[in-house]
């Protein structure tokens, strides 16, 4: 709805009852699972039969709590190994690329900046299976020259790292570049001029200003990475992350204590998302 053009009174209601609609129907799914996390039931399903914390903090089946469920706690330690990693690459190569395309001009940037935005439209499944099938290539070629094995190349975390990074980094360049493209240029200019090197007015001045979105970024990158399911299935090995875990139990029968477990990755996204907020806003108040 446009505020300037004139709306009749039910077209305004419409309009409310329509967000309204819109965002319980985002809503209401995730207070489902939150509420049949607490439920005293061995099925994540009505009818209700009372309140309990046995599905986060029970040790005797069948209420084995998420806190004692040692296959979950594993999945939940390898997906934050493989976020932290996945994070780190993404920002640095991120930071990297925005300096690239924004302060650079050079022949063949355009194919570049396509190729780089490439992962975006690349169906998850597709890519993980490029990947898998390019690395098991490679693998192979080498093997056969040098008679050695190189487990980094087959199905595993570091395949699983590489997956998820080919495209996140996507992500984190498109948001500190948005940021570069704010900065004023002169700063760094007058600061060279003041005998700053090139490296020191960067870190002095311009790192700083790209905090927010380097914040950011990382939350983002780590939020995916725990999400992210089809690329990562076509590349895990023995140890799998959190969500290859969850699917893994789904197909086994539901029960409640997936549900706390997505009650805590809720919790966990919505703090991260207050971080990066908080430092945004601690940004625009400066």
């Amino acid at each position: 709805m446009i505020p300037t053009v004139p709306q009749s009174k039910l077209a305004q209601w419409g309009y409310r009852a329509y967000v309204g609609l819109f965002f319980v129907y985002l809503a209401l799914p995730l207070l489902v699972v939150g509420l049949f996390a607490f439920n005293n039931g061995v099925f994540p399903a009505l009818p209700w039969e009372g309140f309990t914390l046995a599905w986060f903090f029970g040790t005797e089946a069948p209420f084995i709590g998420v806190f004692h469920e040692r296959a979950i706690l594993r999945a939940i330690g390898t997906s934050a190994f493989v976020a932290l990693w996945v994070s780190v690459l993404a920002v640095f190569v991120g930071t990297c690329n925005a300096f690239l395309f924004v302060r650079h001009e050079f022949r063949g940037k355009a194919i570049l900046y396509m190729l780089m935005l490439l992962p975006l439209i690349i169906p998850g499944v597709i890519l993980g299976i490029s990947i898998l099938v390019f690395s098991s290539s490679v693998a192979n070629t080498l093997e056969d020259a040098t008679g050695l094995w190189f487990d980094g190349l087959r199905p595993g975390l570091p395949l699983v790292i590489l997956g998820q990074f080919s495209f996140i980094t996507t992500f984190a360049t498109l948001v500190i570049s948005a940021r570069l493209q704010k900065f004023d240029p002169s700063l760094e200019e007058a600061a060279l001029n003041l005998g700053a090197s090139k490296w020191g007015a960067i870190r002095q001045i311009t790192l700083p200003f790209l905090l927010p979105a380097v914040v950011a970024s990382a939350v983002v990158s780590v939020l995916m990475s725990f999400e992210n399911f089809n690329t990562t299935l076509m590349l895990v090995g023995s140890d799998s992350p959190l969500t290859i875990t969850m699917f893994d139990k789904l197909k086994q029968g539901s029960t409640p204590v997936l549900n706390a477990v997505s009650l805590l990755l809720i919790l966990v996204s919505a703090a991260l998302g207050l971080v990066s907020l908080l430092f945004q806003r601690r940004d625009d108040a400066a």
